[in-house]
């Protein structure tokens, strides 16, 4: 977490290697895509969007999605009919696929998604997305012509959960830019996002039982100002964008540490009985809830059925790292208490990889998220033996609120300097000792937003780094190489331009115009 509180590239991608006649083809926007696809073959000729195109598929959701991607900037209408040359089919998908990879065909009469679920129909979407001109992602009509390059692409996931996490506790971040976020990570096949909705600095949800969490612990943030927080409304329009962009909201309620907000709010869920004031600062290790007063487990009781209500993921996140001004037997206590709650309301645990500290209890589905700087951690392992399952987020990789160098204006230096490199060329299948990659279940990239108070300040420390980490959760292990990354990379600059997309240009990677 934070101390202070692809063979080789693309045609490699198992790149099957195309006919003679088109190899001379040279350089398109199938050798140019992130994440690298399992499968790529080139084919003569392309497919041109024109404005009779119509869109046929066999899920409402994802068809109004693209439509609602293309038309503004095609000025086509692309109406959603039974038959179509975009056609976005739940059959004929090889099975090899499973059930968030997808089957691409263009030929110069029509383009076909084949999936077997509606989410791999979406990620089939994405990469769609990015073989067109990246002037598609405009707001405003533009000129065309909207070619699409012939081919297949087979595709699918190396790890099942793909995420990124933002921090709306340290600086609340109101609804629009979490949609924005959403759908930012989208276009990288990301699927989970991972919401830190409380901390020393904020509480960020409305909860009814105990509404001055949100309304005094959520009234301020890091250096102060007003602060902020996501009513219950809020909190479901959050969940139903993602929920159309296939990606599982995972609240975070960060206990027993992380929790002055909490008890600056309510006096009782103090040891003293005292609530202390608000606090703005950034260190952290000292606040801990009050483990041996039985209104903490009310407290914790109440706030996760009013959360599990809200969240129809199967993930609840409930921190425990840093808790500093716990003991280790209180710890032990409150874990083996609190995380049981969670399972009875249906939902698995998520927690930093502290939650698996000797004499705490193994929950059914548990899942430590490994934030840690070395290869080794003993206490993760044995709990890998135990039936745990990693979520590898390793700070010196994937923090993206970690400085690119030491001129970076944004960002903090405890973990690394972590230029895109550096966040691309690592592997979360082998990354540490004694967890074998069947005990991986995926990979998140977090950013903590001590020093980023603004959106653009998001945009910033999340692209490039963002789309490496995404590479590396979603592509096979043999597609993993610097060289062919940094260029295909490069080719993302015009569609964030597009976008309007505050990215770091990095001088590691050869930016195209």
């Amino acid at each position: 977490m934070r101390l202070f509180a692809l063979g080789t590239l693309l045609l490699a991608f198992a790149v099957v290697a195309p006919p003679p006649a088109i190899v001379a083809h040279g350089r398109t926007a199938m050798h140019d895509l992130v994440p690298a696809p399992v499968s790529v073959r080139p084919a003569r000729g392309a497919f041109t969007l024109r404005p009779g195109t119509a869109i046929a598929s066999d899920d409402a959701g994802v068809a109004a999605y693209l439509a609602g991607v293309l038309r503004p900037a095609t000025g086509y209408a692309l109406p959603i009919r039974p038959k179509g040359a975009i056609s976005l089919r739940l059959e004929g998908a090889p099975a090899s696929v499973g059930p968030e990879g997808y089957q691409l065909d263009v030929t110069p009469r029509g383009v076909t998604i084949r999936a077997r679920t509606p989410a791999g129909l979406f990620n089939g979407v994405q990469t769609l997305r990015q073989l067109l001109p990246a002037s598609v992602e405009s707001p405003s009509v533009r000129p065309g012509p909207w070619q699409v390059p012939a081919g297949r692409i087979v595709d699918h996931p190396r790890f099942a959960y793909r995420g990124a996490m933002l921090d709306v506790a340290r600086h609340f971040h109101p609804v629009e830019t979490v949609k924005r976020y959403l759908d930012r990570i989208a276009l990288y096949k990301i699927n989970h996002l991972h919401l830190h909705l409380s901390d020393d600095q904020g509480w960020r949800i409305a909860i009814d039982s105990w509404p001055r969490l949100a309304t005094h612990g959520g009234s301020t943030q890091v250096g102060g100002g007003p602060g902020g927080y996501y009513t219950k409304a809020d909190y479901r329009e959050i969940v139903a964008h993602a929920a159309r962009r296939h990606i599982t909201i995972v609240p975070e309620i960060d206990v027993p540490g992380h929790t002055n907000a909490a008890l600056a709010s309510y006096a009782e869920l103090n040891c003293d009985g005292v609530a202390p004031p608000l606090y703005t600062g950034v260190k952290v290790g000292f606040s801990s809830l009050c483990t041996s007063k039985e209104i903490t487990y009310t407290f914790v009781r109440d706030v996760l059925r009013e959360l599990a209500e809200l969240t129809p993921g199967p993930y609840v996140h409930l921190g425990g790292d840093e808790a500093d001004a716990t003991s280790d037997a209180d710890f032990a206590t409150f874990v083996n208490r609190v995380h049981p709650m969670a399972v009875s309301l249906g939902k698995k645990v998520v927690g930093w990889h502290q939650i698996a500290a000797p004499d705490v209890r193994h929950s059914p589905g548990r899942v430590l998220q490994y934030w840690g700087l070395t290869s080794d951690d003993a206490t993760v392992t044995r709990a890998v033996a135990g039936g745990a399952k990693v979520i590898m987020s390793p700070a010196n990789k994937t923090y993206l609120d970690m400085k690119y160098d030491a001129t970076t204006k944004l960002g903090t230096t405890w973990a690394a300097l972590i230029e895109v490199r550096d966040a691309y060329d690592w592997d979360p299948g082998t990354h540490l000792a004694g967890v074998p990659e069947s005990a991986v279940l995926g990979v998140e990239a977090p950013l903590w937003t001590e020093t980023l108070a603004t959106e653009k300040d998001l945009e910033h420390m999340a692209f490039p780094r963002l789309p490496a980490v995404a590479e590396l959760a979603w592509s096979p292990r043999s597609t993993h190489d610097w060289a062919s990354f940094r260029e295909r990379l490069a080719a993302q600059a015009p569609r964030w331009q597009t976008l309007g997309i505050g990215f770091h240009r990095s001088p590691q990677v050869p930016w195209r115009a």
